[in-house]
């Protein structure tokens, strides 16, 4: 067993935030030789059901934005997904989802950089991600981060939650799929072939 492979134990056996978040359960997709990364938020109620990541509509749709085929999405040696927060958060006083516990990111997310050395492509989804991973050159928002996407490219790409609730933004957003996305697919296009 390699030290990838413990670190993934580790990791699916981590209760650190046991008693403060509904039920640990850690959902991580990961192999070492991985090209692409998705670090996202956490994951919500259906993924913390099927403990598979983005097993949702947000996954359809993300799914769509990369032009990747759900074999190939769900596929470790291609494409790793190791979010902020690996366990589901629970949910607000207005039934949306808690923030990503900030103990899980300090826990792990340094130690699968140092062994994710393969990964050409880091898609960096939502605020969390976006501040955790770019640190300073985070924008003070999402909208401002994405708009600056050619200053992080081709390393990371800072892209919004594909969740209904921006169905908004991206409707006042059109360079987003005008722009961005057309450039995404033609990069993941190429790192797949």
């Amino acid at each position: 067993m390699t030290t990838f492979d413990d670190l993934l134990i580790d990791i699916r056996a981590c209760r650190a935030c046991e008693g403060e978040i509904p039920e640990p359960r850690p959902v991580v997709q990961a192999a070492r030789h991985a090209r692409i990364r998705i670090v996202g938020q956490a994951p919500g109620t259906r993924v913390h059901a099927s403990g598979r990541p983005f097993t949702d509509p947000s996954g359809d749709r993300l799914r769509d934005w990369l032009g990747i085929s759900e074999d190939d999405f769900y596929n470790p040696e291609i494409l790793a997904i190791t979010p902020m927060g690996f366990c589901f958060p629970g949910l607000d006083a207005k039934g949306g989802d808690k923030p990503p516990r900030p103990r899980c990111a300090r826990l792990w997310q340094h130690k699968l950089d140092a062994e994710l050395e393969d990964v050409e492509m880091t898609f960096l989804i939502g605020a969390y991600a976006q501040k955790f991973v770019l640190k300073d050159a985070y924008k003070g928002n999402v909208t401002r981060t994405v708009a600056a996407w050619r200053e992080f490219a081709p390393k990371y790409l800072p892209l919004p939650h594909p969740s209904w609730r921006n169905n908004g933004w991206l409707k006042k957003h059109p360079w987003f799929a005008e722009e961005l996305l057309p450039m995404v697919q033609r990069n993941m296009k190429s790192l797949l072939n």
